[in-house]
């Protein structure tokens, strides 16, 4: 069974989807769900895709009212994937189609060489083009990730730019003193304790208080953590 390659254009998906040679008549709703479905998906990510759909077995019987769904909920549909089906009014029938997406977008990557330890800078950052699904994993796509983290180690320009590559900067030091705030329905308190561990934003760390008391919050700003309750 080969595979039928389409590259579909944002003003284009339907009439690429009569271009579909291996599937049989009886599979093109199941095919065009698939593909609108894969479209939606993926089109925030850039303006032109390209779909690797490898038709269903022609021993399979027809699928009524196709209902395509990602075998991974939440995951970005980029690269090689598995689409389910839910077939006919209950659903109950489920196939499996093998997919490959890939994206032409933009992505983040540095204009200049970077040290180790040097915090990047918006003006450190230009968009370039490529094929999304070509990239590393944990490659970092948006450029709000980027900006105001650390580099572990130096990096040159033009390059991807990937999540363990860099850190982020500590809002609280060990030792530091920091404000916790108590939040809740209707209050909110504010005490004074000393952080016994770094962390930046988002972490969750230790602090200990005057009374000896001690508990975990999380770091929200520079010096201030938060308690929900």
């Amino acid at each position: 069974m080969r595979l039928t390659r389409l590259v579909l254009l944002l003003p284009t998906l339907l009439a690429g989807l009569l271009s579909l040679p291996a599937a049989s008549a009886d599979d093109g709703e199941l095919l065009q769900a698939v593909h609108g479905f894969l479209h939606e998906q993926a089109s925030a990510l850039g303006d032109e895709l390209i779909i690797e759909l490898r038709p269903p077995s022609a021993r399979l019987p027809t699928c009524e009212s196709p209902a395509p769904f990602l075998t991974r909920p939440g995951e970005v549909p980029l690269g090689r994937i598995s689409v389910g089906v839910r077939c006919g009014d209950d659903g109950r029938q489920v196939r499996y189609l093998q997919a490959e997406v890939g994206v032409i977008g933009e992505y983040p990557v540095l204009d200049t060489p970077l040290a180790a330890g040097e915090t990047v800078r918006r003006e450190h950052l230009v968009m370039q083009s490529g094929n999304l699904a070509e990239l590393p994993n944990r490659t970092l796509l948006e450029i709000d990730r980027i900006v105001g983290q650390v580099a572990t180690r130096a990096l040159s320009p033009r390059q991807p730019l990937l999540e363990h590559q860099f850190r982020s900067l500590p809002l609280v030091e060990r030792n530091q003193r920091v404000v916790v705030e108590a939040r809740g329905s209707g209050f909110r308190i504010a005490r004074e304790g000393q952080a016994l561990e770094p962390g930046a934003l988002g972490d969750r760390i230790r602090v200990r208080f005057d009374s000896r008391e001690i508990m975990t919050a999380e770091v929200v700003g520079e010096g201030t953590l938060v308690v929900d309750f």
